[in-house]
């Protein structure tokens, strides 16, 4: 596998790029797909594909006990979980999911099964209810979000259970069902402690989190702050993308009007589905004929709806609880993926066709489920043509006039015969469009990584870079033949509170990303010097205007820094301007902090104002000084800002910074970078 599993160090993973960069791997074309490691991972490609099969057949089981007398809500179901553009392309790979997702499913199917099942003895009863806890033991094996099975499954053995004593209420009859429900839950419990207990134990001794959450958060990051229902809610429409179909390492995407039109299907779905349960209460209180006049009559009467309509009272519950699972997931990591409810795949298809026809009649119904059935076929069917497929393509090499030639060889290994960029003037925040035009002089054995920097000459480092693989990152060194020409597009992304004006100069070259070895051009130097690009600021009447949102309270609208270059016992003098969004309720603390990658603070200021006297609409003028520590080793740190109330506990509470789109991110600011003594001094 190690062999076989050749990454690309700097994919793009989960950002939706316009100059490529996308692929998690290099793929060599003369590797033999048919041998080895590289058919094992196909056959258990095959077999998730075998699972995801299966997945539909119990999805399709489940919303014919959902609504048994409509087979247009089964079928329909079935076809939406089958033609799921994401359901596809994860079915199609090696992941876990796609095991937990039909165990998850059986349970739910073997749950109903239990309430619904009729004329059974009690050994037919426990021997269902421990193949329920060895399906559930699997899954939690498998992914800890079957865990939350074992909820449902106690529930569910309530009302069986509460069916099968008569359907009493009194205090005494509940006593002794409660009592019941937990013996007969011990024998879901035992083949799932059994199975699977082992590994969440494994968890308990090796991290001290019988989840393992904290080393799993440990590797992929967490937010800086946790995330409120606000922000969360901001964040949906990278979830429902991620949900309907964002192929690659989330970062192929499918036009955006097929996301609009399936969202408003949902949409139209869950105004159906309110109307579907209304019709529900309705029918039941006509067919009961009883008025509920006492609190036991309540509880019994919401008992036997739940016994009557169990499957749809599953699928709910199902579905919310993995929903409140990602929700408390997603509040302390950015991972935020519609995917990650999969494990609830059947019972939310269900849901959605049954509010969408459920309350229709059924030539209508019909209808409604083969448009949309044929609609999501259509774009599963497409989406390998049109859209995931091209994307991991090299484009053909076109030679263009506009070059301008350079004919600089690389270690006598690649030549860099020209370039072109789409703007020689650049104000902060803008991208700036490079094309580089390449030729293979030999082959190599090592992967090199092209570099493209526009570097501050003050800062002496690059204040933007692009990094990728040639050929928009498909391609490697390593497969590059002598005579292959190709033209790759660099996105450089000038930083949008880069100190302005400057002169940028763009400087490319190519670097061992496992050893930081460059190959040297002629001349000695390791990389080549294109044109110089002129970082112009912002139009305003501030130094570098901008617009960074502090959580509606206040809007960074300027800021001066004296000198990006200091050495150390110096000082650096910031001056920041604030515009109050409304009238303050509270005096706020500015701070500013020269740190290190380990977080050392080497020079910093917090300053308090009287913010609440600031009156609405009136930029404030914040100055700063910040003493940089006599030790200070020589290099280029950045500069972030923030602000923070103290609260009754004596705590800090920072002000969060707010996207365009509304997305609460960090609470600080990196507004500059600054260097420390010179290159000389290191």
């Amino acid at each position: 596998m190690e062999e076989i599993r050749w990454l690309n160090p700097h994919v793009d993973n989960g950002v939706i790029t316009e100059d490529g960069n996308i692929n998690l791997v290099v793929h060599d074309p003369e590797a033999d797909p048919w041998k080895g490691t590289l058919l094992a991972v196909r056959l258990v490609r095959l077999f998730s594909v075998l699972l995801g099969t299966f997945t539909v057949y119990l999805t399709y089981r489940i919303a014919k006990k959902v609504a048994p007398d409509r087979p247009e809500i089964a079928l329909g179901a079935a076809a939406v979980n089958a033609f799921t553009p994401m359901f596809l392309f994860i079915s199609g790979a090696v992941n876990n999911d796609n095991l937990v997702i039909p165990l998850a499913s059986l349970s739910l199917l073997l749950m109903i099964t239990i309430v619904t099942g009729r004329g059974e003895d009690s050994r037919q009863g426990y021997i269902k209810l421990i193949l329920l806890g060895v399906v559930i033991g699997l899954g939690a094996l498998t992914k800890i979000t079957a865990i939350g099975l074992l909820l449902l499954a106690a529930f569910v053995i309530f009302i069986e259970r509460w069916r099968k004593l008569g359907r009493k209420v009194d205090l005494k009859s509940l006593l002794s069902l409660f009592a019941q429900t937990a013996l007969h839950l011990l024998l879901v419990l035992a083949p799932v402690v059994l199975i699977a207990g082992w590994w969440y134990y494994r968890n308990l001794t090796l991290y001290g989190d019988w989840s393992g959450w904290n080393a799993f958060i440990a590797v992929l990051g967490q937010r800086a702050t946790s995330a409120g229902l606000a922000q969360l809610w901001d964040e949906r429409w990278g979830f429902m993308i991620s949900y309907w179909g964002l192929f690659g390492g989330l970062n192929v995407p499918m036009p955006t009007w097929i996301y609009h039109l399936l969202n408003g299907t949902i949409l139209i779905a869950c105004i159906g589905f309110l109307y579907y349960l209304i019709v529900i209460v309705k029918r039941w209180i006509r067919r009961s004929g009883q008025r509920i006049n006492s609190f036991g009559l309540l509880i019994w009467n919401l008992f036997k709806v739940t016994e009557d309509h169990i499957a749809l009272v599953v699928c709910l519950l199902w579905s919310g609880a993995v929903i409140i699972g990602l929700i408390r997931w997603a509040e302390i990591t950015w991972s935020s993926q519609g995917r990650l409810v999969f494990s609830s795949i059947s019972a939310l298809s269900t849901l959605l066709v049954v509010g969408l026809v459920g309350w229709m009649a059924r030539r209508p119904a019909r209808i409604t489920v083969l448009v949309l059935s044929t609609f999501m076929l259509f774009i599963s069917a497409l989406a390998p043509l049109l859209w995931i497929r091209p994307a991991y393509q090299p484009a053909k090499f076109e030679s263009t006039e506009e070059l301008r030639i350079v004919n600089q060889e690389f270690g006598n290994l690649i030549r860099l015969n020209g370039y072109s960029l789409d703007r020689t003037h650049a104000n902060p925040g803008d991208k700036v469009e490079v094309s580089l035009v390449w030729e293979a002089l030999s082959t190599t054995p090592e992967d090199w990584s092209v570099f493209v920097h526009l570097t501050d000459p003050i800062l002496e480092t690059p204040i933007a870079q692009r990094d990728m693989y040639p050929g928009q990152g498909l391609l490697a060194t390593r497969l590059l033949q002598t005579g292959d020409r190709f033209e790759d597009i660099y996105h450089v992304t000038i930083p949008d509170t880069t100190p302005s004006p400057a002169e940028l100069t763009l400087t490319v070259g190519l670097y061992n990303f496992d050893t930081g070895e460059r190959l040297l051009l002629a001349d000695g130097t390791d990389a080549l010097e294109l044109t110089k690009v002129s970082l112009e600021p912002v139009p305003g009447d501030l130094p570098n205007s901008g617009s960074v949102n502090f959580e509606n309270e206040l809007t960074l609208s300027g800021f001066a820094l004296e000198s990006q270059r200091i050495e150390p016992g110096g000082t650096i003098i910031l001056t920041l301007y604030w515009l109050p969004e409304r009238k303050l309720a509270e005096d706020y603390t500015f701070f500013a902090q020269l740190v290190d990658q380990d977080t050392t603070r080497w020079a910093s200021q917090d300053l308090k104002m009287t913010t609440s006297d600031w009156p609405k609409g009136v930029v404030q003028k914040v100055e700063l000084l910040l003493p940089v520590a006599a030790e200070t080793p020589a290099s280029v740190y950045p500069l972030i800002i923030g602000v923070y109330s103290r609260s009754s506990e004596g705590g800090f509470d920072r002000l969060q910074v707010v996207t365009d789109q509304g997305r609460l991110t960090d609470d600080f600011l990196s507004v500059a970078k600054v260097r420390i003594g010179s290159l000389s001094d290191k």
